[in-house]
Formats: structure tokens, C-alpha cells, sequence
């Protein structure tokens, strides 16, 4: 067969493939779907069987890949730690800043951008789940790991950032940015631009030394728009 011929042969024949939709195994359809519904309504008010139907599998298939309804829970827990707390809070706010400080005041343009594009966001899972389900729930016992994640990756950056009692600025800090996913679930507008300005109101004072600082001009049209890191005190 001429050469000629046989690539395009081979090149038809990926293209088809390529057209050919992935098809998502069972597991992945259940917690795609889990997820979904956990997301929206928490985990009490959605039954297996809702699960189930939606999802277009067997009650067979269900068990055979989640033993009980709290072990389908907990995978939701894990997956909204990889889309939320991962993906989103921080690799978001890693693209929009280069350095830690920035990184930090970034996560309020994240949930802003977030709150302008969803009509109705959907609040932090991990707190909605715990106080659903208590900490005495091995559920809502994961819900406060998962928030103790968020508080070490905020303290790693507060370190690098060279921030006084990164610890317990991360406590600080995190009480900020689930306040403003409250705020902005009560309609406030302007939810992530105010915690943005109590978060450099925080990092003013975990700053080690007054000489310390850098400047830092916000992406245009988000939570604090344009603005520059207040010069650090005179002594």
C-alpha cells in the first residue's frame, strides 16, 4: 500500500476514535452523581436510591463500589477537597499572583469570581456537612480535616511570605474567607472585596519586621481591583 495511503488511513482512523465519547465507568457515574447532589441539597436529605436512579446504575453496582452511604460520602469529601480546596482556592489563586503575600489576598479574587459566575453558589461543603452531620460523625469528622488542610496550605503561604505565628494566621485568615462565602450566600456583593480588606489588614500585623513588604497590584475588576499593599509604618 502506498506510504501516502496508509497515513491517511491511520490518521482517519484517529480522528474516529477521537469522536467517540469516553465512557465513564460506573464508579465515576455514582460519585459524579453523588456529587452533585451532596453539593446541592447535603448528605441527610439525599437518599441511595435517588443516587441510584439518577446515575443509571444497579443498587448492586452502588454497593459494589461504595460500601454504605458514608463511605460514598467521605469519596464526595475527597473529591470536593481535589475541585475546591485544590483546584480552585489554590491553583487559582497561584495563577493570578507569583508571590506567597499575593497568593494569600488572591483567594478573594477566586471566590469573587466564583460568586459573579454562579447565580447561586454553592457554600463550602465542609462547613455545610459538618453541621449537618456533627463532629461525632466519622463525616463530619473528615469535614474537619479537610478545613485543617485548608489552614495548613494557608500557613505554608503565610511562612513563605515571611508573616509572624504563621499558625495563627491561618486560623485568623480562614475565619475571613468563610466568612465571606457566608456573606456572599446572604447576597452581599461586595463580600470578597471586604474580606480581601480585612486580609490585608491581618497581614499587616503578622508582618515580622516594618521594613518588611512588597508591592502588589491586583488583576483589574476583581475583588480589590487595582491596589497597592499599604507602605509598612514608620518608626
Amino acid at each position: 500500500m502506498d506510504r501516502q495511503v496508509c497515513l491517511l488511513v491511520a490518521s482517519t482512523r484517529m480522528a474516529a476514535s477521537s469522536d467517540v465519547p469516553v465512557r465513564r465507568s460506573a464508579r465515576e457515574q455514582i460519585l459524579d452523581t453523588a456529587y452533585e447532589l451532596f453539593t446541592q441539597r447535603g448528605i441527610r436529605a439525599v437518599g441511595v436510591d435517588e443516587v441510584i436512579a439518577r446515575s443509571g446504575v444497579a443498587k448492586a453496582t452502588l454497593y459494589k463500589h461504595f460500601r454504605s452511604k458514608n463511605e460514598l460520602a467521605l469519596a464526595f469529601l475527597q473529591r470536593r477537597e481535589q475541585r475546591w480546596t485544590l483546584d480552585l482556592l489554590e491553583g487559582g489563586s497561584a495563577k493570578l499572583a507569583d508571590d506567597p503575600e499575593g497568593q494569600l489576598l488572591a483567594m478573594f479574587d477566586v471566590l469573587d469570581e466564583q460568586f459573579r459566575k454562579h447565580e447561586s453558589f454553592n457554600e463550602c461543603s465542609f462547613i455545610s456537612v459538618l453541621l449537618e452531620m456533627g463532629t461525632n460523625h466519622s463525616v463530619g469528622q473528615a469535614c474537619v480535616r479537610y478545613l485543617a488542610n485548608v489552614r495548613v496550605m494557608i500557613a505554608r503561604r503565610a511562612t513563605a511570605a515571611g508573616l509572624a505565628d504563621p499558625d495563627e494566621f491561618a486560623k485568623s485568615f480562614h475565619i475571613l474567607i468563610k466568612g465571606t462565602i457566608i456573606a456572599a450566600n446572604e447576597g452581599d456583593p461586595k463580600a470578597a472585596q471586604r474580606g480581601q480588606d480585612m486580609a490585608r489588614d491581618l497581614i499587616e500585623q503578622h508582618r515580622r519586621t516594618p521594613q518588611y513588604g512588597s508591592k502588589r497590584v491586583l488583576p483589574a475588576g476583581k475583588a480589590g481591583q487595582t491596589r497597592r499593599a499599604r507602605p509598612a509604618p514608620t518608626v
